[in-house]
């Protein structure tokens, strides 16, 4: 069987979860006899081809005739960031000015999709422009390869999966690894909602990574229950001996580690270590990630006056993550929708007791883990304590942890979707 695979980032090059997902799961089913084409906006040169074969989306040239730009215009929808309406104008103005704008745009896509596209390969402030650039080469690179079934990971590639399927008829799996629900809570970006919304629409099965980002695809997005499957992610198993960091300090270390922003819960991180340091002292705070509530929790770790226990390292990947791992005593993952979180996955497996909240998928497939809803700080904090005083209790969640995750593989959540792509083929009346 082969797949032809879009995603948007792959390793070593990595800005979260999704990179390290994708990067599982096809090293997952290769070990099925699968051969995958994965597809990125813009490859270095140095990512792990053991599993895939890497497809530069920059490397595919369009040249297109005026006909075909009218047809792409006709049917390309361009998602702004800003609004349309423009104050202080009448309708008849305002008419005007929209029809010199789709003027301008139709000459700009003229002369865009010609040729080959330069992609940053990044998230920065043209990514609607760059998600269609991709939708519309997505096209063009199904065309070019054989394949048996078509796999696009998150809203920024069901552009180019859609594009793919109508240019091949070949069957379309859309994999939910976050909504915009989980992102944003109640204030979707709108713009970004209908991209999910198309591509779980044009999909022939729709992939949620937990029961809980499910219900999220049915209840918030109205696709019907028998389209939507889940499949639990897992952890890349390692042969390696984690030992603990030498450390030039005294202090036990607790850990939060992810992107900083709303999804992620960290202010309820910080509510839970100030109340933690009132009793204990000897206690280190590690926030490590970025995001757009850095500054924010900078801030409020200073209201708090915690600074001197509270470190903030800053995006970390690779072997910084281990490293981090190995230096903590407890890990903390306070996410208030979390629609998997593999990181806590990643902590058991190096022997480092966990907090959870409830509201992660992952909370759906782990029994030694401590779980507190994410709004709870005094049930999060009095765990860490717990887990720092009390030598017994992490013993076992680290002995039992680790049993327990080195059973959650990518080789089995493959096989999973192995039949999902069996089922969806023979839907449509594909063979192997």
């Amino acid at each position: 069987m082969k797949v032809l695979m879009f995603g948007w980032e792959f390793p070593p090059h990595i800005s979260g979860g999704l990179g390290t997902a994708c990067y599982g799961l096809t090293k997952g089913l290769a070990k099925h006899g699968v051969e995958i084409i994965f597809v990125v906006p813009k490859a270095f040169g140095d990512e792990d081809q053991q599993a895939v074969r890497i497809v530069n989306a920059e490397d595919t040239e369009i040249f297109v005739n005026e006909e075909f730009v009218d047809e792409v215009w006709s049917k390309i929808q361009y998602m702004e960031a800003h609004s349309n309406l423009i104050p202080y104008i009448t309708p008849e103005e305002y008419e005007e000015a929209m029809q010199m704008e789709q003027k301008h745009r139709h000459t700009y896509l003229r002369e865009k999709f010609h040729g080959k596209f330069t992609f940053s390969g990044a998230y920065g402030a043209s990514l609607f422009e760059e998600v269609n650039m991709y939708g519309l080469l997505g096209g063009a690179i199904a065309k070019r390869n054989d394949f048996d079934v078509i796999h696009a990971h998150d809203w920024l590639t069901y552009s180019a999966g859609i594009a793919a399927k109508e240019a091949t008829g070949k069957p379309l799996i859309c994999h939910i690894h976050a909504t915009e629900f989980d992102r944003t809570g109640q204030n979707v970006n709108t713009i970004i909602y209908e991209y999910e919304k198309r591509g779980m629409q044009a999909a022939d099965l729709v992939i949620a990574v937990s029961n809980l980002t499910r219900q999220t695809v049915i209840d918030k997005y109205g696709i019907p229950p028998e389209k939507v499957v889940t499949v639990h992610n897992a952890v890349e198993p390692t042969t390696k001996v984690f030992e603990r960091q030498k450390r030039h300090f005294k202090e036990k270390v607790v850990t939060f580690l992810g992107r900083i922003t709303f999804q992620k819960g960290p202010e309820y991180f910080i509510e839970a270590a100030a109340k933690v340091l009132k009793h204990d002292k000897n206690v280190r705070f590690v926030m490590a990630g970025s995001g757009d509530l850095l500054n924010r929790s900078i801030r409020r770790v200073a209201q708090l006056k915690i600074g001197t226990n509270f470190h903030f390292t800053g995006f970390l990947k690779g072997a910084e993550v281990d490293k981090m791992l190995a230096l903590s005593d407890v890990f903390v993952m306070p996410s208030v929708s979390e629609p998997f979180g593999i990181v806590p996955l990643e902590a058991m497996r190096s022997e480092v007791p966990v907090i959870i909240s409830k509201q992660s998928g992952v909370a759906e497939v782990l029994k030694y883990a401590i779980k507190v809803d994410f709004w709870d700080v005094d049930a999060m904090a009095n765990a860490i304590y717990g887990l720092l005083h009390y030598e017994s209790l992490p013993q076992i969640f680290k002995k039992y942890g680790k049993e327990e995750v080195d059973n959650l593989k990518w080789e089995n959540s493959a096989a999973q979707i192995v039949r999902h792509y069996q089922s969806a083929m023979g839907d449509v009346g594909c063979g192997m």
